[in-house]
């Protein structure tokens, strides 16, 4: 597993100072756990340092979406994938890029299937979600907020 990270010297719009960040992965699955330690520390870090509040329960759903989104990248779009994390507005907004321009579709409900429930999970605890194509694959983005004053989800 190959993993560099940094912290943007850009501040997010709205983010009280806290500066975004980043991480690179070489896709392979031992990211995933990494990948979720890596948005714990950029959370925790965000709190003590700039002031933002960030409840536990949004660092759990933070963590169960960045291994969802960096799970799918793995497993759907071998190769490297970046995650970037940055504070706005009060919510956590969490972007996965990967070089597979296919993008997912997500299925209904389904209480018989085994597996594949990820995308289902992250639309249901995100406040908004979106997928973009690029030049070299897509980005995906899903917003959460950092306190618990649920709102509902938002397609973008």
């Amino acid at each position: 597993m190959d993993q560099t990270a940094h912290d943007s010297e850009q501040k997010a719009p709205g983010a009280r100072s806290a500066p975004a960040a980043c991480a690179a992965y070489d896709g392979d699955t031992r990211c995933i756990g990494a990948a979720r330690r890596f948005a714990t520390a950029y959370l925790t870090r965000v709190q003590a340092d700039h002031g933002v509040p960030v409840s536990a329960r949004a660092l759990g759903m933070t963590q169960l979406v960045v291994s969802e989104l960096v799970t799918n990248a793995c497993r759907y779009a071998p190769g490297p994938c970046r995650l970037d994390l940055r504070v706005v507005d009060g919510s956590v907004e969490i972007t996965v890029w990967d070089g597979d321009p296919t993008l997912p579709t997500p299925r209904g409900p389904d209480p018989a299937r085994i597996g594949q429930h990820g995308l289902e999970i992250v639309l249901a605890v995100c406040q908004e979600y979106g997928v973009r194509p690029g030049l070299s694959g897509k980005r995906t983005t899903a917003l959460l907020p950092l306190t618990d004053n649920l709102t509902g989800r938002s397609s973008k």
